[in-house]
């Protein structure tokens, strides 16, 4: 059960809250660079699970279950804290806000779809979504570590909105597959 893989998965889940402390002072830059090497860590160990877990054949239910929440829980945390430290402010919250409610919709669609033994598989334009999306958000969190360099946010927004793009058009190919389902 406690596989290379799964090691990985729980590693991005227990580490969120040291990402959070690295970033919950806005002025702190040295925080955001720090914080920043710790995402894109994050990030790396996501790409590892899936890739080892497939090639060792050690795809598991356990993992399975914890990839999808392990990411959900990265990404809001995240948004979460940019947005608290105006990194990401105004009608740009609208896009994570976008992020935040369509994986919170598909999650509870995908349990509701689990108890009638029906299966939604991630498309690759999801897989492109959330490419972005992390993209978007380390984006945002370097940009944090080099405030003068505002090029760097404006590209994080423009990603993010990009992302958000993305996510409703995703969002809805699956609400559309699971309305199918339903009475």
């Amino acid at each position: 059960m406690l596989t290379l893989p799964n090691i990985l998965t729980l590693s991005r889940i227990v580490t969120v809250p040291l990402l959070a402390a690295l970033l919950w002072w806005p002025e702190w830059a040295t925080g955001y660079l720090l914080g920043f090497i710790v995402y894109s860590l994050m990030g790396i160990t996501d790409y590892f699970d899936g890739y080892l877990a497939r090639a060792q054949g050690a795809v598991s239910k356990l993992g399975i279950f914890l990839d999808p929440i392990a990411d959900k829980i990265m990404v809001a945390a995240v948004i979460l804290i940019l947005c608290a430290n105006n990194d990401i402010d105004g009608l740009h919250v609208i896009a994570a806000l976008v992020i935040l409610l369509r994986e919170i919709t598909v999650s509870g669609l995908r349990e509701f779809l689990a108890g009638l033994q029906v299966s939604m598989p991630v498309s690759h334009l999801a897989k492109w979504k959330t490419t972005l999306q992390l993209l978007s958000l380390g984006t945002l969190i370097f940009a944090g570590a080099f405030p003068d360099q505002l090029w760097m946010q404006d590209l994080g927004i423009a990603a993010l909105w990009t992302a958000a793009i993305l996510t409703l058009i995703t969002g809805w190919d699956y609400l559309r597959v699971g309305l199918k389902h339903m009475d």
